[in-house]
């Protein structure tokens, strides 16, 4: 047998490498002067792998040398469990092999010699009694295995796919048990438990792995380290005796092996914060943003006209619309400034037969702004575009705000109108009419100027906060020059401009009590040269956009021209708006107003407006709103003058209103709405007027 095996040896190199592994508990020590090392039972145990690879280094040389060797001496050497072996202090240079395959030959060769007692037992003593471990890293690595090329290629397939195949998101892994790749009798299964359980520094992947095979860097490592010393010394500060010395040693000596990547990370910490803070301080650029609203109206008046012909004779069905598109920037991310372009066809229904306000027969529609349609305002009536609004808004404190307006400036624009689901900013999203909207005190004055918000509550979520409010708007002189446009606070010439035109000064108190209640208290002060309406919002002469005629133009009584457009009007308008909401599908609010207006050196009339208006939101879907009202438009109940006082017919103009928004989607509604005038600019002599209308509107 033993001459066979000499023989299948010397020529199959494969049957020598079959016969290396029979020897798997086999060691080689090094020589004299190179020193002892004892091997763990780990390092055995790699021995398997090691030694196929070492035999494939060899070549043919080096099975040669082996090959010298008797059987009977190889049997005993593979049968010893632990030798010693000097290793040659020189080698031949003579046959053209590396120094890897040299080395390794010679540890191989070394392996065959059989051993001594005195050596077995220097050996079998240093394995019982393990010393420390001191070898030449370069030792070590020659005595380690190579993985062959079918593991590595497994071992890259495994890594790569690690983390792909459970794309399933859930909370993070808080307890060791929890990982699926992590058993009990792991070794690692005591020390994650200690880190994961005991201080939370270390945690597992959403995927309930820990992936403890991956590679690892040193700034990696660093950086749970970091985090285990941030925790252990919050524990520190909070709970002495609840970490242990063990612990505070070991964590002692990591932190210095790993000193320098420790720094290095703090310092790119530390980087990245103060970049940070730069990008949250700079982190906004000057942004415009768009957005427009489109409205398509097919309306239709019917009713009235109790002389002559009837007022569905006078009109037809019309179809109209209306657009806006407005151009929001800001530069700071909490200003805004308003640039808004916008175009119509919308106009006024023809004029109706009908009683005049003293009882006789004429054409009062003109001059009456009753039942005005909510796109009306702002239409230019042949689609032509103008620029409609040019205002900044900026915070100044706080929840305080300020508002500058240079082009078609309202007060509700920085005031609050206590009016939820009706109000809209005359958009096409809350009432069909302009009176309905909200209370008519707004409405006096407008176009160029500012106004304050000092705010002084939180308010709700629903309405603004409590805030004390003034502002000033000019413009609308009413009269008609070359080359004067009716908003004239940009005109020199005499009666316009900032001061010496049309103004009006608004105050208001306004009280968010709670998320359902808000009160406000307004007072407006308010210049109307001759000819100017009192309710136009800065449009001057024939700008009115609620009331009768006398509501508008009470110096007509007094006139001998047709439009009695005889003297100056000064107003001083007191107001009280109130909303409240029961819940979120039911809200009731109103308002009341009572204007003054000194007929400059001629006398005085009072003005009466109020309203009421219920609105159910969200019925039958989301964001859809049925919402009815009732009050009455601006109309004059008195008048004072130096001798005998005007007739005039005092009856109630009633309007009633009913509309219902359907919700389509996000960005189109249509409703459909309904509005009955009864007793037509003051006189119930004035048959019922009916309006309805289908709007629909488109905003993005």
């Amino acid at each position: 047998m033993s001459n066979t095996l000499w023989k299948s040896v010397l020529f199959s190199p494969a049957i020598l490498g079959a016969t290396l592994l029979l020897g798997s508990s086999a060691m080689a020590t090094e020589s004299k002067t190179t020193p002892e090392v004892a091997q763990t039972p780990a390092a055995v145990t790699q021995s398997p792998e090691a030694q196929p690879v070492a035999a494939a280094l060899l070549g043919i040389d080096g099975l040669q040398h082996i090959a010298s060797q008797t059987v009977e001496e190889e049997a005993a050497a593979l049968s010893t469990n632990a030798v010693k072996v000097e290793q040659p202090s020189e080698q031949p240079l003579a046959e053209a092999h590396t120094l890897q395959q040299k080395s390794v030959a010679s540890k191989l060769e070394a392996a065959t010699q059989p051993a001594t007692k005195s050596q077995q037992k220097t050996v079998a003593d240093k394995i019982s009694s393990p010393a420390p471990v001191s070898a030449n890293l370069s030792e070590i690595r020659v005595a380690q295995a190579a993985p062959n090329s079918e593991r590595t290629l497994d071992q890259i397939i495994q890594y790569g796919s690690e983390g792909t195949g459970n794309a399933e998101t859930v909370g993070q892994v808080t307890s060791v048990s929890q990982l699926r790749d992590v058993q009990p009798t792991d070794w690692a299964f005591q020390a994650l438990q200690s880190l994961v359980e005991r201080y939370g520094c270390i945690e597992g992947y959403p995927d309930r792995t820990y992936r403890g095979n991956r590679a690892l860097t040193r700034y990696e490592f660093a950086a749970g380290l970091n985090a285990c010393l941030n925790r252990i010394q919050e524990l520190i500060a909070a709970l002495p005796q609840g970490v242990t010395r063990e612990d505070l040693a070991a964590l002692q000596r990591l932190q210095e092996e790993f000193a320098a990547e420790l720094a290095t990370l703090r310092g790119r910490v530390d980087a990245l914060e103060a970049r940070t803070a730069k990008l949250e301080a700079q982190q906004f650029s000057t942004t415009t943003k768009l957005r427009g609203e489109a409205i398509f109206a097919i309306s239709d008046i019917f009713g009235g006209g109790n002389i002559g012909e009837g007022v569905d004779d006078a009109n037809n069905t019309v179809f109209q619309d209306r657009v806006r598109l407005e151009f929001q920037t800001s530069f700071t991310g909490k200003d805004i400034l308003h640039t808004r372009l916008a175009a119509g066809n919308a106009v006024a229904f023809n004029s109706l037969p009908g009683r005049d306000f003293i009882g006789s027969d004429a054409v009062y529609s003109r001059n009456s702004a009753e039942g005005t349609l909510q796109f009306l305002a702002g239409s230019t009536g042949n689609n032509n575009i103008v620029l409609d609004w040019l205002a900044y808004e900026f915070p100044i404190f706080g929840n305080s705000r300020a508002y500058v307006a240079a082009v078609g400036g309202l007060h509700n624009d920085y005031a609050d109108v206590s009016h939820p689901y009706f109000y809209d900013g005359d958009g096409g999203n809350g009432a069909i009419s302009t009176f309905a909207q909200m209370s008519p005190i707004y409405r006096i004055g407008g176009g160029a100027g500012g106004g304050i918000s000092f705010a002084f509550g939180r308010g709700g979520s629903f309405f603004k906060p409590s805030s004390l409010t003034v502002g000033y708007l000019a413009g609308g002189s009413g009269i008609n020059r070359p080359g004067n446009a009716p908003t004239s606070a940009n005109s020199p010439i005499d009666t316009n401009g900032l001061l010496d035109g049309n103004y009006a000064a608004l105050a208001q108190l306004n009280f968010s009590l709670s998320d359902r209640l808000g009160l406000a208290v307004t007072y407006v002060h308010g210049y109307h040269n001759t000819g100017s309406d009192i309710f136009e919002s800065g449009a001057g002469a024939g700008g009115r956009l609620v009331g009768t005629t006398l509501a508008n133009l009470p110096s007509t009584l007094l006139g001998t021209s047709t439009n009695g457009t005889t003297t100056p009007v000064v107003t001083n308008s007191y107001g009280a708006q109130a909303a409240f909401r029961l819940s979120k599908n039911f809200s009731i609010s109103g308002w009341a107003s009572l204007t003054d207006a000194t007929l400059i050196r001629r006398g005085t009339a009072q003005i009466w407006s109020y309203g009421l208006g219920i609105a159910l939101p969200n019925l039958g879907k989301e964001g859809n709103v049925l919402g009815l009202f009732a009050g009455a438009e601006p109309y004059m109940t008195g008048i004072e003058v130096a001798g005998p006082d005007p007739q005039f017919n005092r009856d109630i103009p009633w309007h009633l209103e009913g509309f219902y928004k359907f919700q389509v989607s996000d960005n189109i509604s249509v409703t459909p709405g309904v509005i009955w005038l009864m007793a037509p600019d003051q006189n119930k002599n004035n048959d019922d007027i009916f309006i309805g209308t289908l709007r629909t509107t488109f905003t993005f």
